[in-house]
């Protein structure tokens, strides 16, 4: 695709954004009604399947890939194709393909993956109704939405803590809460900003397009499939209904922080917190979702006994010395003890079978590197004092089983001198912020 004509799409899907959110941010009433005819707009197809190639994905029940379309198909003909289908009216949605996801403790993480051509439509139908959406969206609100992020959200998080008085914390999980969304609720609050009859048939059909698994298909009465492009989207607007209550009537009870389906109240005292847990329930039960009473808790963080887990970190108020000796308590982010098994396994998988022997050390050195880098931006941007420390045994167990490796390879059971040093010499990155002159590992 012409990088010119790309760049082009990318302004022009920009501009629109804009508009639209000004727009919507002008009239919080306004209902928006010639939308459609945006959505097949050349320029925003074309920013929309670049976003698309960009975020790479598997197979729809088509079984037609990306390396398809852009080698043999051809990407200007897919994309006039599904433009012609949206103008004519011929566009239908297909079931998406349902495939489980292991998850740490055992269970599987049902995933939906629709078919190229509804990923492209449902990623331009994203550009052109974000801006009017995000216009509504509240600034406690952190997933899955343009330049916000998980860092943002333990940022609010770790300043609200330890720059004001919060004592207790609900920390809060919904019941598979993308499963639960109820296709009635969730068009009504889509209603209230969309008045495109094209549009909200679209949305309609995606919902009811059913799924794929083992050949069989099955309906879907409920529920936004996860793995859909505009499915985030959707979610955000369904929990804005909370977001909205909390900020008109409760915003006074404690800081709520959200990012998708997870949340928490910072609260002062703990009969606000009970009152958050009681708040919480009766919009919960409005929108047909449940809290999941096993892994939602209440948690005192008066002290450094106990802390609360969000997004992968730990939080847990703990001792500093102050000068002239003196001591205080604040709220410390580090990775959670779910975030470091699941990184030693990410390692053992890389580096544990048999059969990669046949494999060079440095191989296995350039699989980790990108792991090894995305860990350590992501759990040391928040506190990266106290992470380090806790990386800095993801680290030893990194070298460790290169040592392993190391000694099936060559059939032997003492290390050999300078193996480390060899790890350093091929490139091995550390996952912590360290600057080390040369890498330990100790027995």
């Amino acid at each position: 695709m012409n990088a010119r004509k790309a760049n082009y799409a990318k302004e022009k899907a920009r501009q629109l954004q804009r508009t639209l959110y000004l727009a919507a941010k002008e009239k919080p009433t306004r209902r928006f009604h010639a939308l459609y005819d945006k959505i097949y707009r050349e320029d925003i197809m074309t920013y929309a399947w670049k976003q698309i190639k960009a975020n790479k994905g598997s197979a729809g029940i088509d079984r037609v890939t990306i390396q398809q379309i852009t080698e043999e198909y051809g990407e200007k003909r897919f994309i006039q194709e599904t433009c012609g289908q949206l103008r004519n009216g011929t566009y239908r949605p297909s079931p998406v393909r349902r495939v489980e996801i292991p998850k740490g403790d055992g269970r599987t993480r049902p995933l939906g993956i629709p078919t190229l051509r509804d990923r492209l439509v449902q990623m331009a139908t994203k550009i052109v109704l974000e801006g009017i959406f995000e216009a509504d969206f509240k600034d406690f609100s952190y997933g899955f939405r343009p330049k916000r992020g998980a860092h943002d959200a333990i940022q609010k998080i770790m300043t609200t803590v330890n720059e004001g008085k919060i004592y207790w914390v609900v920390d809060v999980d919904i019941k598979g809460y993308f499963d639960h969304i109820s296709h009635e609720k969730l068009m009504m609050l889509v209603e209230r900003r969309v008045n495109d009859r094209r549009v909200l048939k679209l949305i309609r059909g995606w919902l009811k397009a059913g799924i794929i698994k083992d050949d069989q298909f099955y309906e879907s009465e409920l529920g936004s499939p996860q793995g859909g492009v505009i499915s985030p989207l959707l979610a955000n607007i369904y929990l804005n209904y909370l977001d909205t209550i909390w900020e008109q009537q409760f915003s006074h009870i404690g800081t709520l922080v959200r990012y998708a389906d997870d949340l928490v109240v910072l609260c002062y005292r703990k009969t606000e917190a009970m009152e958050a847990i009681r708040i919480l329930r009766t919009v919960f039960t409005r929108l047909e979702l449940e809290m999941n009473l096993e892994k939602s808790k209440l948690v005192n963080i008066w002290d450094d006994d106990v802390g609360f887990d969000f997004l992968g970190h730990h939080f847990r108020r703990l001792k500093v010395a102050r000068k002239g000796g003196k001591e205080a308590h604040i709220l410390r982010s580090f990775p959670s003890k779910k975030a470091m098994k699941k990184m030693r396994a990410t390692v053992k998988e890389i580096t544990g079978s048999r059969h990669l022997l046949h494999k060079k050390i440095n191989d296995l050195i350039g699989e980790l590197n990108p792991k090894i880098r995305g860990w350590r931006n992501y759990y040391t941007q928040a506190d990266k004092g106290i992470a380090n420390r806790f990386l800095s045994k993801i680290d030893w167990y990194i070298r460790r089983r290169l040592l392993i490796f190391w000694r099936k390879k060559h059939h032997r059971r003492r290390p050999s001198q300078g193996i480390f040093e060899l790890l350093q010499r091929e490139g091995l990155n550390s996952v912590t912020t360290w600057k080390r002159k040369s890498t330990y590992c100790p027995r």
